[in-house]
């Protein structure tokens, strides 16, 4: 098994990179995702949630509302840093799960973590970052998520920098041009995590 850990700052397009990665035959275990999972109605972090915050973060179909979630943690780091305290290591124990089903086969298996920096982790053979300007992120999160331009920048200001991302890159993809161009980019990307076996 090859084990890389892909980054990027929100707005980069490491959804894309993903999925084209994906597409080649890589095993994608993605951070975001489990996190959407356990945050079901009656999953661990859903219910761990809804003690930390009581029933203000529900939805009336009794799911969990983001933008309540979003609202109490964006506006107190302190909060923010206890929900982390809450989720990341439920979500590391997932995560380190699906990565063993792989660990005995010639697999490609990467992990997508929009935290790598701020969550450290040993074993990869190499670290992927997703490379984009932050002004045009912030763009293409306006354009794209519909989300206003204060809460963008908010967003963008709150992750590791892009000089932390690209200090623990060993490969970095730049996606300032278009579709085609980030496709070429994630070929030689495949490339390069070939080499390491």
């Amino acid at each position: 098994m090859i084990l890389i850990g892909l980054t990027g700052g929100i707005g980069c397009g490491k959804s894309e990179v993903s999925r084209l990665l994906e597409k080649r035959g890589a095993v994608i275990v993605d951070a975001d995702l489990i996190v959407r999972e356990l945050q079901q109605p009656g999953a661990e972090i859903f219910r761990r949630m809804v003690e930390m915050f009581g029933d203000k973060v529900l939805a009336a179909d009794g799911s969990l509302d983001r933008a309540a979630v979003a609202n109490e943690v964006f506006k107190d780091t302190e909060i923010l840093g206890k929900l982390n305290l809450l989720i990341h290591p439920v979500v590391r124990r997932v995560m380190n799960e699906r990565v063993e089903k792989h660990r005995d086969t010639d697999k490609v298996v990467v992990l997508d973590i929009p935290l790598l920096v701020e969550n450290p982790r040993e074993g990869l053979d190499g670290i992927l970052v997703v490379d984009l300007d932050p002004q045009i992120a912030i763009e293409r999160i306006v354009d794209q998520r519909k989300m206003s331009i204060d809460d963008a920048k908010a967003r963008v200001s709150r992750q590791s920098t892009r000089e932390q991302r690209l200090a623990i890159a060993n490969h970095v993809i730049d996606n300032s041009g278009d579709r085609d161009a980030l496709a070429k980019k994630v070929e030689t990307a495949w490339s390069w995590i070939s080499s390491l076996r």
